[in-house]
């Protein structure tokens, strides 16, 4: 008798335990989170050729004043221009209207001092501030979405001296190869964005396959210039780009000069 009580007592504590050991019965059901990690998307930088523009090989653009060059004193000066077979102020022909972003006023002149980012003159005749010293004017015709004319008539390069004994700081060499910064500039929203104007003015040289060239920097993206033309920059991200212009020679060095390597930044809003 002793034994059979022992061992129901056993049997009951073993039951007992089961019970407690199993998992509690529950109306919520466990869900897996299925949605799939989405990678950071990457843009790649494209660099392609303009096309479509009108040539306007018979161009010309001259400075009439000051004639020689000098000025009396630094400040507000007068500048005068003659435009032959081009209208300034006028919307240029093309598909590239639309596709770049575009002046409203229409045709206009790139007025560079030094290399600085240019002013837009939709007269040709205008005032503009100069300090005193030595200055290097480059000044050429425009398309109203900002392509540069390039021939060897669209185009002024004059030194400026301002004041009197003016200094010159920069030491450019006016028959040396020189590289001209024109677009990219400034701030660009919406649809603007999508394509972005490259150019520049390339003096005293050519640029070929196997001589000198144009190393264009784009957030840190090279792309090598063969040939003096304009380009779409496209695949930019929102937020500041940064654009580094080079003029380099077949090895890729950079030809000395104060002007051949210059950097930007532009500004790309939704």
């Amino acid at each position: 008798m002793k034994t059979s009580k022992i061992l129901t007592l056993l049997l009951l504590f073993t039951i007992t335990m089961s019970c407690k050991q199993q998992p509690k019965k529950t109306d919520e059901k466990q869900t897996v989170d299925e949605t799939p990690e989405v990678a950071d998307e990457v843009t790649a930088i494209e660099l392609i050729k303009l096309q479509g523009s009108p040539s306007y090989d018979d161009a010309s653009l001259e400075l009439q004043s000051p004639n020689d060059g000098k000025i009396s004193e630094g400040g507000e000066a007068n500048f005068a221009f003659t435009v032959n077979n081009y209208d300034l102020g006028v919307q240029t022909d093309g598909p590239n209207v639309e596709l770049l972003a575009n002046s409203a006023k229409g045709q206009h002149i790139h007025f560079i001092l030094n290399n600085q980012p240019y002013s837009a003159h939709y007269e040709p005749e205008f005032k503009k501030e100069v300090p005193d010293g030595v200055h290097h004017l480059v000044a050429f015709l425009s398309r109203s979405y900002h392509e540069s004319v390039k021939n060897e008539n669209s185009v002024v390069v004059r030194k400026l001296e301002v004041g009197e004994n003016p200094v010159d700081s920069i030491g450019l060499d006016m028959d040396a190869p020189t590289l001209i910064y024109s677009r990219p500039k400034g701030e660009y929203a919406g649809a603007d964005t999508e394509n972005l104007l490259l150019d520049f003015f390339v003096l005293n040289t050519k640029l070929s396959e196997n001589g000198n060239k144009v190393k264009a920097t784009i957030n840190g993206e090279e792309f090598m210039i063969s040939d003096w033309a304009p380009h779409i920059v496209k695949g930019l991200p929102m937020g500041e780009v940064t654009i580094q212009l080079e003029l380099v020679d077949a090895q890729g060095n950079l030809i000395p000069g104060p002007f051949n390597s210059v950097v930007r930044t532009v500004t790309m809003k939704p």
